[in-house]
């Protein structure tokens, strides 16, 4: 397969012609999330001809919904799990190198309200330090208490009658988790291989008692295709097992998902460039208070759950949960009516035999190989997607369904990269995502129309969305090419009718289609807001 012209876009009618006449490929991949961009572009950047299925869009669920933190993890250091936070920290590292763009550092404010919190915590995050080697974004140190004010300004003075007595302040990766899918799903382009969303995955077919290939239908047409592979990958997140009973009916359940909420508020409640880590709260659970995007994401919380919507809600309980926990951390009071998103995600987590509790769950990734050779992928978290991807495909190496070939993803610039300066000047601007795009970008009609200052959404985001990043809806727009309804819904709503008519424009569809997205997207937009469906 020839490798395309990265600044050429991938467009859907020719990817479906694609299929059409291309029914033979080396690797299939099922899952648009974090894993599944992962993995097609480890096997892509092998050699390997290269196919990404995935049924919604790319991260559409729990993929855009984390705490948009690259870490090693803190609190699993505190569990002992040094093998985990070690491989965490090196691809901490590895990430920030290939996609600067896309992630960087962000200090984090642990506060000190009993005696012995800052030398507990202080020596913990320089192991911390330590496990990141060479690849250490940037040493942890004590701050006195006008230090740790000066560092994050609204941090409560007293906490439960004890007086801030000072911080450690360590340092982790920031990034835009839908932004770095995007640019996963670019880089796999750029590698010869094809994505494409919407394509439901309805069926495995078996050849001689053997996985070789998949049944697609595509979800924004009429066309259905039967496809085949050398090697085909599960990575589905939380909806491995439907995937695996495509397979066998009877198989026993892998996942045990765990839903995670976030709030949204205004800038106002974390004014500085710092974050703040709560790292034990009174059911023992981590709280984050993160600058993103102009704005402050506070979460998260981890709750089982039995069913696996495509959108959850976030339950009164957990909502109430994170703006008690955040007011009695901060020095002015987070309420219900400051919240300007609401938003929950699942979480595979493994199963584990015998356990019931989710926190005692693996956040490791488990690979799976089936008796007919579905090779099954779930678990982890963003930050070691990479090392995820690696070990999938070496998995089928080592079961010899594909050809031995070294991966090469460890030093693989991701789309975009490139030509990235590293400016540093406004973090928060969402331009930065763009890298070396930046300049095609700000090339589009519209570069200077901005339709959501929230969020900086201009009319040539929504142009360049649909022309190179295979955006067919308003909420792909919004949701995850953008991060608009992540940051305030009510704003999202207000843009859906310019968004539609944009891209009604760039894709050819009428009126019907502009009220139907419109109609869709207020809907959706509801349930991030805590009055217009959350706690339902």
């Amino acid at each position: 397969m020839q490798t395309p012209n990265p600044t050429l876009p991938p467009d859907r009618a020719a990817l479906i012609a694609t299929l059409e006449r291309e029914r033979r490929w080396d690797v299939i991949v099922i899952g648009g999330g974090a894993t599944g961009l992962g993995t097609a572009v480890d096997a892509a950047a092998r050699g390997y001809r290269t196919l990404l299925l995935e049924a919604a869009d790319f991260a559409k669920g729990t993929s855009s919904k984390a705490t948009k933190l690259v870490h090693g993890g803190v609190r699993y250091l505190a569990q002992g799990n040094i093998g985990l936070v070690r491989e965490a920290l090196q691809e901490r590292g590895m990430l920030a190198r290939n996609a600067p763009h896309l992630v960087w550092p962000l200090g984090f404010v642990v506060p000190a309200y009993q005696l012995f919190d800052q030398p507990f915590y202080g020596i913990g995050l320089k192991v911390y330090d330590m496990l990141a080697g060479s690849r250490n974004l940037m040493d942890s140190r004590w701050l006195n208490h006008q230090e740790a004010l000066a560092a994050a300004p609204t941090l409560a003075e007293h906490v439960g009658g004890r007086p801030l007595r000072g911080a450690n302040l360590y340092f982790d990766g920031q990034f835009d988790d839908a932004r770095l899918a995007i640019a996963l799903m670019r880089t796999l382009f750029d590698l010869g291989g094809i994505a494409l969303n919407y394509a439901r995955v309805s069926g495995l077919v078996m050849q001689a008692g053997v996985v070789g290939g998949v049944t697609v239908r595509d979800e924004l047409g009429d066309a259905e295709l039967t496809l085949h592979a050398e090697c085909v990958i599960n990575a589905t997140g939380v909806w491995v097992d439907a995937v695996r009973r495509m397979e066998d009916e009877r198989a026993q359940m892998m996942v045990a998902p765990s839903q995670g909420v976030h709030l949204t508020l205004p800038r106002s409640f974390l004014p500085g460039d710092r974050a703040i880590l709560v790292p034990k709260t009174d059911d023992g659970r981590v709280l984050f208070l993160v600058p993103w995007n102009g704005h402050t994401i506070v979460g998260t919380t981890d709750t089982p759950r039995r069913d696996l919507p495509l959108e959850p809600r976030a339950e009164d309980d957990d909502v109430d949960f994170i703006l008690e926990t955040a007011a009695r951390y901060l020095s002015r009071d987070p309420t219900r009516a400051d919240v300007t998103s609401v938003w929950a995600g699942l979480r595979p987590l493994v199963k584990a035999t015998g356990e019931s509790s989710t926190a005692s769950l693996s956040r490791e990734h488990t690979i799976v190989v089936s008796k007919a050779g579905l090779i099954t992928v779930t678990g982890g978290k963003w930050t070691t997607y990479r090392k995820m991807a690696e070990d999938v495909v070496d998995t089928a190496i080592r079961r010899q369904m594909l050809r031995a070939a070294p991966c090469v993803t460890a030093d693989l610039p991701l789309h975009g990269a490139g030509a990235w300066a590293g400016q540093q000047a406004n973090l928060n601007a969402p331009d930065r995502y763009y890298g070396g795009d930046l300049g095609l970008l700000r090339s589009l009609p519209g570069a200077d129309n901005v339709i959501a200052p929230e969020s900086g959404l201009t009319e040539a985001h929504v142009r360049f969305a649909a022309r190179y990043e295979l955006a067919r809806k308003v909420e792909d727009v919004v949701a995850r090419r953008n991060r608009l309804l992540f940051l305030d819904a009510r704003a999202a709503e207000a843009a859906a009718p310019r968004v539609a008519a944009i891209l009604a424009q760039e894709l050819g569809h009428d009126a019907a289609w502009q009220q139907a997205e419109i109609d869709s997207l207020r809907s959706l937009a509801a349930s991030y807001r805590l009055d217009g469906g959350a706690g339902r």
